[in-house]
């Protein structure tokens, strides 16, 4: 046998191996084709899923695998045209089964030739159905994913790269921040911090943590594109491919402003709460505790001022006196003060023009300061009126005035400003005891070293004061607060350390004209010859006021408590004045007293004295209409010309 002959067979034979190889895969499609496209051979694959056996598809063309949309439009022949002039033809697209179903499949059509001329084509399909579904079922989820991040509007979701610039941005990252996805892609996301966490590096210390321990979550402030800020509530997590390498950032902003200023005034309003229902607490203790005091003072008071008539003349003793005296009157100015800031004061308010009335105290609070500190007023237009006790705002002021001084070392400037204020709804969710509306605020402002927020929020605290030891009794601010709360107003205070302090006073506005306010003249102190009926439950008090008016001259009645008054009103005993106080036990109270005195004896005056009034003759914080009242501790002068003025007032008005 020649050589050729064996390479022939060898031929023969690596032919006949390669053909059962072909013919045992069946995972893919095999066969070839002739220069015209009919199939010349056909494996086990292609049987499998074409669904052809080889008698039934050898021969025939093998564009009947074509959808018919690509048989119409020619792409079985461009197949093979690609195949003969490129040499090779590759294509994922819809193929037939003979079954008329569909499958998605991987096509490489090649080119055969033999000495430069074309013998035919070899085709290998796969049916990459199930990969295709997978393929596009993640494609969906993508597309779907992509849709529901671009369709949340209250999240800003957006990508960082490994080096924190933006890679996408969705529709809530353009509402929250503002900016439009073309602008801000490519951009680093510091842009969106403070300035002050820009400096401190947040942004970066974000990244590091995220990357290091897998997520970075926080609340902070963030800046929109106009520049505005927002409460902002972040996370930051990274991401991995599928061979978990590291590839940026996932980054997830809310906007939480509503939610945390929500909470802040909660907060406040809380805190505020809980501080008026201490102040309150403190001012049912000293209402309770003044009454008592006030009488221990005018005892001391009253027996003082007969003391000092017996010893006339003896300038030592008239001294001791007078010393003594002094401290009477500052025992009771400090019960005042708690009394003010209890609200519990009598108050008797009128319809006043506050910036009229400051600028009359001008004069008075200038010598009060001294001349190193300049007093600067500033009124606003059209000021409305308001409903108040004048003499407390003239208290409020003078007492705010001088811790302005003190707080300067009394060197600078003190500014008085008044003007009109309307206090929102907003505003009155955030303060506790404030009802919306219009108020006439009167600030009191200097340049003084200001206070911590710590000290700020115990200004208005009874003997709380900033003040040296023994040089401030800690109630001047505790008294203005009380004073403006019982005149339904409201009071704020701004300070800042180094910089100075402005305590604003908000009080209600009154739409009633103004009436006209009169100082009445310091009269000569005089009596008279008329009957008076004292009615007081303490023995001591009751002895001092029976030996003042009798030695004004007026013939005293007395009894210890209504009931026994009553009696007296009832024997037919003339009677021009009932002196009564407020307070005193048993069934019959005082008002009630003087309502039925007053019905036996028509031309009845009738002057209360308390030292806390309660809730019997003032109501609302303010005296019932038609009521004089005179506060313990009463000098005998008080009492004199308090006594002369409400019987001539009673005179006049039954005239």
């Amino acid at each position: 046998m020649s050589i050729r002959n064996l390479l022939d067979d060898k031929k023969l034979i690596d032919l006949q191996r390669f053909q059962l190889l072909v013919d045992a895969i069946t995972d893919y499609a095999i066969y070839m084709l002739d220069i015209d496209g009919r199939v010349v051979s056909w494996n086990a694959g292609a049987q499998k899923f074409k669904g052809y056996t080889s008698e039934e598809i050898i021969g025939q063309h093998f564009s009947q695998f074509y959808i018919p949309e690509d048989q119409k439009a020619g792409v079985p022949a461009l197949a093979l045209q690609i195949a003969e002039t490129e040499g090779r033809y590759e294509i994922e697209g819809w193929r037939v089964r003979k079954d008329g179903s569909y499958f998605w499949a991987s096509v490489i059509i090649d080119a055969i030739r033999e000495d430069g001329r074309l013998l035919g084509f070899a085709k290998i399909t796969r049916d990459i159905t199930d990969r295709k579904k997978a393929e596009e079922a993640l494609r969906l989820s993508e597309q779907q994913f992509r849709l529901l991040v671009q369709g949340v509007t209250d999240y800003a979701i957006y990508m960082l790269d490994k080096d924190g610039y933006v890679s996408n941005w969705n529709s809530g990252a353009q509402r929250i921040k503002g900016y439009r996805q073309e602008e801000v892609i490519g951009t680093h996301f510091s842009r969106f911090y403070t300035p002050e966490d820009q400096r401190s590096g947040v942004p970066q210390r974000a990244l590091l943590t995220a990357r290091t321990e897998g997520r970075f979550e926080q609340e902070g402030w963030r800046v929109r594109k106009d520049g505005s800020q927002f409460r902002a509530h972040v996370v930051i997590d990274p991401i991995y491919n599928a061979f978990s390498e590291f590839v940026g950032y996932a980054k997830i902003t809310r906007d939480i402003t509503e939610k945390y200023e929500a909470a802040v005034a909660l907060k406040k309003t809380e805190q505020a709460l809980q501080h008026s229902q201490k102040m309150e607490t403190i001012g049912k203790l000293t209402g309770g505790i003044a009454h008592d005091f006030n009488n221990l003072l005018q005892i001391i008071s009253g027996n003082l001022q007969l003391l000092s008539a017996e010893i006339a003349g003896n300038q030592h003793a008239e001294r001791r006196v007078t010393n003594a005296l002094a401290g009477v009157r500052r025992g009771a100015k400090l019960a005042s003060y708690l009394l003010s800031f209890g609200r519990r004061q009598a108050l008797d308010p009128k319809v006043v023009n506050i910036g009229r009335f400051v600028i009359d105290m001008e004069d008075m609070l200038q010598r009060s300061l001294g001349e190193t500190i300049e007093v600067e007023t500033i009124l606003a237009d059209d000021l409305w009126n308001t409903f108040v006790d004048v003499a407390q705002v003239e208290n409020a002021l003078l007492n705010l005035a001088v811790n302005a001084r003190d707080a300067m070392e009394s060197v600078g400037k003190l500014t008085i400003e008044i003007s009109n204020a309307v206090l929102d709804e907003n505003y009155a969710r955030t303060h506790a005891e404030v009802n919306p509306g219009e108020y006439v605020m009167l600030a009191v402002s200097d340049v003084g070293s200001g206070m911590l927020p710590e000290v700020v929020a115990q200004v208005f605290e009874p003997f709380f004061s900033t003040k040296p030891e023994g040089k401030g009794t800690g109630l001047g601010l505790s008294m203005v607060y009380g004073f403006v709360k019982q005149s339904g107003g409201h009071v704020n205070i701004y300070s800042e350390l180094g910089y100075g302090t402005t305590v604003k006073l908000y009080l209600p506005r009154s739409t009633e004209q103004e009436g006209k306010l009169t100082i009445q003249p310091l009269e000569k102190i005089v009596g008279g010859a008329e009957t008076i009926l004292v009615a007081e439950d303490d023995d001591e008090v009751r002895t001092t006021a029976i030996e003042i008016l009798m030695g004004l001259g007026y013939k005293v009645l007395h009894a210890s408590d209504a009931e026994s008054a009553l009696a007296i009103v009832d024997t037919g005993v003339k009677i021009d004045l009932l002196f009564t106080d407020v307070v005193m036990p048993g069934t019959l109270r005082s008002p009630e007293l003087a309502r039925k005195a007053r019905e036996r004896l028509p031309n009845l005056a009738v002057l209360f004295t308390s030292g806390y009034t309660q809730n019997a003759i003032v109501h609302g914080g303010r005296l019932d209409g038609g009521v004089e009242l005179l506060s313990k501790p009463y000098s005998r002068e008080a009492l004199a010309r308090k006594v002369r003025s409400v019987l001539a007032n009673c005179k006049q008005h039954k005239t």
